[in-house]
């Protein structure tokens, strides 16, 4: 990744959807981490914005070329992007369902918001094990709303651990639910 940290690698799920968020959109990676996803669209030419509680996470993001990183609690602060609509968002490995409706509304038309995150079920394979912290069955189906869903999975992966995960690329659609917006 060129110049940027060393980070553990993107998520197979969110290389696989990256080429579909239109050129030059700008990014935002929820709960970001690492940065992992943030460096990958970066490093794709899209402008990306990076948020994460954690003040070491985004301190080491901050300076990285084309990512805009904020430390803010987005579980107990005020929604930072209040008005401002991306070209994608991503999340993986997080999940507080109060933030449905801001994700979506967030989605320009044509956005792409490409999700990924732990499952019912996963407490037999490890952590997160809190049902609050795990998908229900179908429950990103219903969290996108009327966005045409290309692409849902509701299974068991080996990596890049043993879990149960639930993971949904979705684009909102203007005009008629349904159109192709490729």
């Amino acid at each position: 990744m060129g110049e940027h940290l060393a980070v553990a690698a993107p998520s197979a799920w969110v290389q696989r959807w990256a080429p579909l968020v239109p050129a030059g959109g700008t990014v935002l990676d929820v709960a970001c981490g690492s940065g992992r996803h943030a460096l990958l669209f970066a490093d794709r030419g899209h402008a990306v914005d990076a948020v994460d509680r954690d003040p070491a996470a985004i301190t080491a993001l901050a300076g990285q070329a084309g990512i805009t990183a904020l430390c803010a609690d987005i579980e107990n602060g005020l929604w930072p992007y209040a008005g401002r609509q991306f070209a994608a968002i991503v999340v993986t490995n997080y999940l507080h369902r109060p933030l449905f409706p801001a994700l979506m509304a967030a989605l320009a038309p044509g956005g792409v918001l490409i999700y990924e995150t732990f499952a019912q079920g996963n407490a037999a394979y490890g952590r997160p094990a809190n049902p609050d912290f795990l998908l229900q069955r179908g429950e990103l189906l219903r969290a996108v709303g009327p966005a045409r869903v290309v692409a849902y999975e509701d299974l068991y992966v080996e990596l890049p651990r043993p879990a149960m995960v639930q993971r949904i690329c979705a684009v909102v659609t203007a005009g008629v639910i349904g159109e192709n917006p490729f």
